[in-house]
């Protein structure tokens, strides 16, 4: 099916996919008092590379500034275009996010190392959107792109 090309699993494609974005939007980011948490120090990680984070938490409510930049409770809040949406919700959380992802039409979705939902991914795919499920953003950049 055409739309299984959109799933990403090959060190080339996600490496032509880490090349091509430089603004992600980090739905589930956590503020710094989680620093020692993947939600905070992947995008610690990738705004140090040079790609421009979107703070998009979950919880927090009394935060709102995340790595400098101003926060953002809806992705369709967020202005402009989104590369990439980096998720850090459970499982059974992504389904709760499927619309707002879809509206914001992003070119990518990455749900992180340990997480992944198929239907969701399925539901993306079809929509036109390069989905990267079960992998670390952090791990993938290092091994695949490097420092910028």
């Amino acid at each position: 099916m055409e739309w299984k090309s959109n799933l990403l699993t090959t060190d080339e494609k996600i490496k032509t996919l880490l090349d091509t974005t430089r603004r992600i939007a980090v739905l589930g980011i956590k503020p710094a008092t989680h620093a020692n948490q993947p939600a905070h120090y992947v995008p610690r990680y990738m705004q140090t590379a040079g790609y421009e984070i979107v703070p998009v938490p979950v919880y927090y409510a009394e935060v709102a500034e995340i790595l400098g930049e101003k926060v953002y409770r809806d992705l369709r809040k967020v202005p402009g275009e989104i590369d990439m949406v980096n998720v850090f919700r459970l499982p059974h959380d992504i389904p709760k996010h499927t619309d707002e992802i879809l509206a914001t039409k992003p070119k990518s979705v990455w749900i992180q190392s340990g997480l992944r939902n198929d239907k969701v991914a399925e539901t993306l795919a079809k929509a036109g959107i390069k989905v990267v499920q079960d992998l670390c953003l952090m791990v993938e950049h290092r091994a695949l792109v490097g420092p910028r």
